[in-house]
């Protein structure tokens, strides 16, 4: 399975449910690179949602979700 950008609230759900599974994999195993190619989007994904919330006054304007 190809590794997608993260865009949307559904892409962000469907990675964290893939990366549920991934969390035994061993570190340097292919399934371990892919849990921390995983995460990474994740946590950019996240750090970019909150900084949108940031500076949104309010929360005028801002719509979490699909």
């Amino acid at each position: 399975m190809e590794i997608l950008p993260i865009r949307t609230n559904a892409d962000y759900r469907r990675t964290l449910k893939e990366i549920e599974t991934l969390m035994d994999a061993a570190p340097k195993s292919q399934k371990g690179e892919r849990l921390d190619v995983l995460a990474t989007l994740v946590e950019t994904y996240e750090r970019n949602l909150w900084k949108e919330a940031d500076s949104t006054s309010a929360g005028e304007g801002l719509t979490i979700g699909d």
